[in-house]
């Protein structure tokens, strides 16, 4: 079994808790596409498409929601 990546969604700051949202975001992209041949393809279709852009940026935003209520960062 490979390492896990993901050991805790705790952060020192919300920066880092922002970067982790992130890596959250494109790991869930990675394990729903494995093959990164077919997401280098595919690449062009949404990097300058503006809906595609908005929702990438809306999984983001949930992502760091779920990180800012592991770390209270709303007190």
């Amino acid at each position: 079994m490979a390492d896990p990546w993901l050991t805790t969604l705790i952060t020192p700051t919300p920066e880092e808790g922002f970067a982790l949202a992130v890596k959250i975001s494109r790991m869930g992209v990675k394990t729903t596409q494995p093959d990164v041949d077919v997401l280098h393809k595919l690449r062009p279709d949404y990097a300058e498409n503006a809906d595609s852009l908005t929702a990438a940026s809306q999984v983001v935003a949930i992502n760091f929601q779920t990180v800012a209520a592991a770390n209270n960062y709303w007190r």
